[in-house]
């Protein structure tokens, strides 16, 4: 299956913005690792921006999907939680949305920080319904909020990727989480039948 060739551009988009931030993603680099001409880009593309926010679009949209599978997926709120955070990723290069929220360039630009804001806000969110699904069954205490753990939670994890970046390890992100769903579980009720 062949991609096109604005498939092609925006992907290598994805990759750059990752690797090295809006800044150090030239549309020249673009064009290199997507195997395009400028011509190509500029028919597809009005500009760097315009290519930017489909890259940013494209992510948003695939790490919400990946996140879903888990949210929506068999178990109880805190098995869908811990499935989520334990989910396989590339720790080391940290997320590639929330790694967006350190690029000056993209914060200032409202158009390309709509994208990184709303899947932040629906990351909050979505994990929010599933803790209050869970309390509502009786799968954690009713003392549970689900709204201020939902941000915790969301915390920890871009924390523990900014961690093992920093550590250039993945144990400072397995730890944190770890100890976020050490938290979350003593809002599990003991009395279990």
């Amino acid at each position: 299956m062949s991609t096109s060739t604005a498939d092609r551009l925006i992907e290598s988009t994805r990759e750059l913005l990752w690797e090295r931030g809006y800044t150090g993603t030239s549309p020249k680099a673009i064009q290199q690792r997507a195997g395009a001409g400028q011509g190509s880009m500029y028919h597809h593309f009005t500009g760097k921006p315009d290519l930017a926010l489909a890259a940013i679009r494209r992510t948003a949209e695939e790490m919400r999907a990946k996140a879903e599978e888990q949210f929506a997926g068999p178990g109880n709120a805190v098995e869908r939680v811990t499935a989520y955070l334990r989910r396989e990723r590339d720790v080391l290069k940290g997320c590639p949305v929330g790694r967006l929220t350190q690029d000056p360039d993209v914060m200032a630009d409202p158009l390309l920080r709509a994208p990184v804001d709303e899947t932040l806000a629906w990351l909050r969110g979505r994990l929010a319904e599933v803790l209050a699904e869970g309390r509502e069954r009786g799968e954690l205490d009713a003392a549970l909020d689900p709204q201020a753990t939902a941000a915790t939670v969301v915390a920890v994890l871009q924390g523990g990727y900014v961690l093992a970046r920093a550590a250039d390890s993945v144990q400072p992100f397995d730890q944190a989480i770890g100890g976020v769903l050490g938290l979350l579980a003593a809002y599990v009720p003991t009395a279990r039948a």
